[in-house]
């Protein structure tokens, strides 16, 4: 019989690699909370008009379809446009200037890659209702606290405006942001399968060469520098261009030298969103920051600890008569703050438990028999170094320290 697979691009995450997500989460939340950014979540399924024509070239990369009630829905494939929906939902609900952020999954059915797949989680955050640049700056300061206080020493961010691309055609700004990954050649090469020309793909490229920082950027940067961050933290990309079709404004992305297989965060500013939305814009930024490029580069500079299983003790059963005395012994310990589990079969011998423990790496075990239950002792067990010794319950958080 064949075992059943995950479906190509789909992942399952065994304790040691969702631990590290989940360090990861832990480490990026309370600094979002302290900045004022406030949690949101929405539905994994959203009606495929949200996401039309909004970015662009990746629309064949939807997971789409028809559901039981002959509705076009769509797998969500970002988290701006259905947080965009919320924003144009409830106007007279939220508090403007509204800072948010969100965790969750996108799907995208493209071709798996390094740091590439079919469902990724990504960590958005945003502010609403703010047209000043210095709200796009502070997404930007921000991020690079995050990746600071992740104890990344090099992390960077690259900076461009679609305002100095607006006079290139949307087709050339979506080769000409392919330059870091396919060079000059492999870009002219695109826009040559986009129908133009030779000619006007190099004078696009010389163009784009010869840009300069406009106002917005350079209120930008004059934010990050008031806020103590070093110059060599932040620079100008005139061939940043962001492939999303609802890019607009300043457009940047995150950088680690150390890490060469991509950016780990991009952003932009989105006013145009809500035209579809409201009937006109409204302000909108922020960045999406990826969990597994962030994690990996994390990982190849030894920033995400080593896993170890989170239970200290190991109750032993002696016998199924003594298994009462075992469970009032952990919800004893459980309310001292100890992380405790108990063998669950109280038919399996002593030394089957005691290999359990082994094998899960569990520090201590104790074992209540009938001599312990009789005196009203327990004997405890240090796995690492074979000592045992009887001690009486309340001594147990003094005798497992490692």
């Amino acid at each position: 019989m064949n075992q059943i697979q995950p479906l190509k691009g789909f992942r399952d995450f065994l304790p040691a690699d969702a631990a590290a997500r989940t360090w990861l989460k832990n480490k990026i939340i309370p600094i979002l909370e302290s900045w004022g950014y406030e949690p949101l979540e929405t539905p994994t399924l959203e009606p495929v008009e949200l996401f039309t024509g909004e970015v662009g070239e990746d629309e064949k990369l939807f997971y789409k379809f028809t559901d039981f009630g002959s509705r076009e829905v769509m797998l969500r494939y970002d988290q701006t446009l259905p947080t965009c929906r919320v924003v144009a939902q409830n106007l007279n609900t939220l508090v403007f200037p509204w800072r948010r952020y969100q965790i969750q999954n996108n799907f995208r059915a493209e071709k798996p890659q390094a740091g590439r797949f079919r469902e990724f989680t990504q960590i958005d955050f945003d502010i609403f209702g703010v047209e000043s640049r210095n709200a796009d700056a502070e997404i930007i300061a921000l991020t690079l606290d995050i990746y600071k206080q992740l104890g990344f020493k090099t992390a960077k961010v690259l900076l461009n405006s679609r305002e100095l691309l607006k006079d290139l055609p949307y087709p050339a700004i979506v080769a000409i942001d392919k330059l870091a990954k396919i060079g000059e050649s492999g870009v002219i090469a695109d826009m040559a399968a986009k129908n133009i020309s030779g000619e006007d793909a190099k004078k696009y490229l010389e163009y784009v060469n010869n840009l300069k920082p406009n106002d917005e950027i350079n209120t930008i940067f004059n934010y990050l520098n008031n806020c103590g961050i070093a110059k060599t933290a932040y620079q100008f990309q005139p061939t940043l261009a962001r492939s999303f079709s609802y890019s607009q404004g300043p457009i940047w992305e995150i950088i680690i030298p150390e890490y060469p297989s991509g950016s780990v965060a991009g952003g932009e500013r989105y006013d145009g969103i809500f035209t579809g939305l409201i009937g006109r814009p409204f302000p909108g930024t922020g960045i999406a920051v990826g969990v597994d490029r962030t994690l990996e580069a994390a990982q190849t500079q030894n920033l995400v600890p080593a896993y170890s299983p989170r239970t200290q003790i190991l109750i032993t059963v002696f016998s199924p008569n003594l298994l009462s005395l075992t469970l009032t012994l952990t919800l004893t310990l459980r309310k001292l703050g100890l992380s405790v589990e108990v063998y669950p079969d109280p038919a399996v011998k002593l030394d089957k438990q005691l290999k359990f423990a082994s094998k899960k790496g569990i520090p201590f075990v104790i074992i209540i028999g009938p001599e312990e239950a009789e005196k009203n002792l327990i004997t405890l067990k240090n796995m690492q170094t074979g000592e045992q010794k009887q001690i009486t319950p309340d001594q147990v958080i003094d005798n497992c320290k490692l």
